[in-house]
């Protein structure tokens, strides 16, 4: 995922900034606790495709 695109994008429901997770292919919001998939290369960016993590996720303290 280009480094600039991730740069780019907010979160949707937060309006706070994002990063992406190589290892999961997801883009997340630490803020609002929630994933974003990539479909066919695209992010897809809204709320009802979002996975809402677990406070314990790991994906949660990359961000921070």
């Amino acid at each position: 995922m280009d480094s600039r695109l991730i740069e780019l994008l907010a979160c949707p429901v937060s309006k706070a900034p994002v990063y992406f997770s190589e290892a999961r292919q997801l883009i997340v919001c630490p803020t609002s606790k929630l994933a974003y998939p990539i479909k066919d290369g695209i992010p897809a960016m809204l709320p009802e495709d979002a996975i809402k993590l677990e406070d314990n996720d790991p994906l949660l303290a990359q961000g921070a």
